[in-house]
């Protein structure tokens, strides 16, 4: 017959030991979690989060540069950063080149009963900004024959105001006349990091925005918002800052 396993009675008291190792160890492991979490953060990643935080507008990177310490290597405390708010309610992004913390996308219904609901552009304004945006710099003129109709003398004074385009020059040709292109506050209303980042022919067929039935060799051309002025352009004329046709001197870069 098998021998019967022997049953052994704990004490009281020993229960109460084994009772308080087993606190004093999980109790040990929460105080090491803790020590960990509460570790110091690197200085210069709170100099470059509290710089962030504090703009009103997006920083570039050599003016975060120029207030961090001397050896910190910015773009990958930029790279941490962003990493360390990926998950979080605002997240850091790059816009036209330059840094921000913005509301996560997936929380932006959040904001929707306090956001101000802006004036919907006409469909000629819709046109002739994606004209604009694609082709610049572009005239006028040539935005008329792009579109195939003439455009209303209040469109481009509409596109003025909201910010998102600019004259750029005059082009070398009769008349002179003005050339348009688009501006920061472009990409950032429309959360571009640069204009190379707009659709291609591709993607604009896919989302339904062009007919499937193209001519043969349409193509969307490579839009660039390169400032510099092209051989074909001239700089604008102290004479257009009185007709508001360029930005006022102090904001004119040298």
């Amino acid at each position: 017959m098998a021998a019967l396993a022997e049953r052994r009675i704990i004490p009281h008291e020993e229960l109460k030991s084994r009772s308080a190792e087993r606190k004093a160890d999980a109790e040990t492991e929460v105080a090491g979690e803790g020590a960990a979490q509460a570790a110091p953060r690197p200085e210069h990643l709170r100099l470059l989060e509290a710089l962030l935080f504090a703009a009103g507008q997006p920083l570039d990177e050599k003016t975060l540069g120029a207030r961090l310490p001397e050896g910190v290597d910015l773009r990958d405390s930029l790279r941490v950063l962003q990493l360390e708010y990926a998950p979080r309610g605002v997240n850091l992004v790059k816009v036209a080149g330059k840094w921000t913390f913005r509301t996560a996308t997936d929380l932006s219904w959040l904001l929707t009963k306090e956001a101000v609901v802006p004036k919907k552009l006409s469909r000629a304004a819709t046109e002739t900004l994606a004209v604009i945006a694609y082709h610049q710099p572009v005239t006028r003129v040539e935005v008329e024959e792009i579109r195939g109709v003439v455009m209303s003398k209040g469109t481009i004074d509409v596109l003025m105001e909201t910010g998102w385009i600019r004259p750029r020059g005059r082009r070398k040709a009769p008349g002179r006349p003005i050339t348009y292109g688009t501006t920061e506050a472009f990409l950032s209303h429309f959360g571009l990091e640069a204009l190379g980042d707009l659709p291609g022919l591709e993607e604009l067929k896919g989302s339904g925005l062009l007919d499937g039935r193209l001519p043969p060799g349409f193509a969307v051309p490579m839009p660039s918002d390169d400032p510099t002025l092209r051989d074909d352009e001239d700089p604008l004329e102290p004479g257009d800052l009185d007709l508001g046709l360029a930005p006022p001197p102090e904001r004119v870069e040298e």
